[in-house]
């Protein structure tokens, strides 16, 4: 983690404290450091910015890599339902992917 850009993100923050990829950022530069500081913005960022299909993929991973299944598997669905409405392709095959990695690894450890 850079603190100094952690520094400046919140610092911009609260400026323009409705930005999501700001939120999305610091959630990110906490993910290998403080899962429960991320975690945090990723809910966020779910409950505010609902269209902020950035937000999907990571939020998914750290809650399955949690053991939070269901949180997982919901946050998946929800982030490809967005990334269709949106027209968002790219982020749409990458949910897709991963969801169904996700499902695999579950039929894995059953």
């Amino acid at each position: 983690m850079n603190i100094e850009r952690l520094k400046q993100l919140e610092k911009f923050l609260k400026k323009e404290p409705n930005d999501p990829f700001l939120k999305y950022a610091i959630a990110m530069e906490w993910i290998n450091e403080d899962i429960g500081k991320a975690k945090r913005y990723f809910e966020v960022l779910l409950e505010e910015h609902e269209e902020y299909v950035g937000t999907y993929y990571h939020a998914a991973k750290l809650y399955a890599e949690l053991g939070e299944s269901d949180r997982a598997e919901q946050i998946f669905k929800k982030g490809i339902i967005i990334a269709e409405k949106t027209g968002d392709h790219h982020a749409l095959r990458e949910l897709k992917s991963a969801y169904n990695e996700f499902l695999f690894d579950e039929d894995d450890e059953d």
